[in-house]
């Protein structure tokens, strides 16, 4: 499988709270919403490279949203990249493809109307999941990456590097303890969209 080549914007140091990275900017289709990676190679590239394809997730990553894990699951990311080195790919396409303000709306018809977060999605005229992730294939070729450790619960993340001549070593899974909040779309997670976490004990 082929992906496009996406253009380099900008490229800077970043300092965070979980280490120090660089920040390159990937060409998205809208220029003020680039695709961007936070690398930190503390073993270069001949070796595995710890990986995440993140989508955005404003509420979650910003806000600190418990309806979802998002936030949660790239702070787990970052924390282990900080100390053992790794590559964040993040992709500007929230609300699992819909955009932030659907993304509400769904929200919304869960609040209202009892619907879970494919159901909301379906009503307002979008499929189950709208992303795309080899636009985070294409970025981590033109980075150089050739062998990665996958930090993921999404099977369709591993099947987006299939073909691409970058080789999955193994999956890392994420996990995150449920809330109150958040324990029913999580299982809608694991039971109708495939991802692999474990069953909530408590419910």
């Amino acid at each position: 499988m082929s992906e496009n080549v996406l253009k380099i914007l900008a490229t800077s140091s970043l300092p965070t709270r979980f280490g120090d990275f660089q920040i390159t900017a990937f060409d998205s289709g809208f220029i003020d919403f680039p695709h961007v990676v936070l690398s930190n190679l503390k073993d270069g590239l001949d070796k595995v490279v710890n990986v995440r394809i993140h989508s955005e997730c404003m509420t979650g990553d910003v806000f600190s949203s418990v309806r979802c894990d998002c936030g949660e699951q790239l702070d787990f990311a970052l924390e282990i990249f900080g100390k053992e080195g790794g590559m964040l790919v993040y992709l500007r396409q929230e609300g699992r493809g819909i955009g932030l303000i659907n993304k509400l709306k769904a929200y919304n018809l869960q609040d209202n109307e009892g619907l879970d977060t494919i159901k909301a999605n379906h009503a307002l005229g979008f499929h189950t999941d709208e992303r795309d992730y080899h636009p985070g294939i294409s970025i981590l070729k033109t980075m150089g990456v050739k062998r990665v450790k996958v930090y993921t619960n999404n099977p369709e993340k591993l099947d987006a590097f299939e073909g691409s001549g970058i080789e999955v070593v193994s999956r890392m899974p994420i996990d995150i303890p449920s809330r109150s909040e958040n324990r029913d779309y999580l299982e809608v997670k694991r039971t109708e969209l495939g991802h692999l976490i474990e069953p909530d004990s408590s419910k």
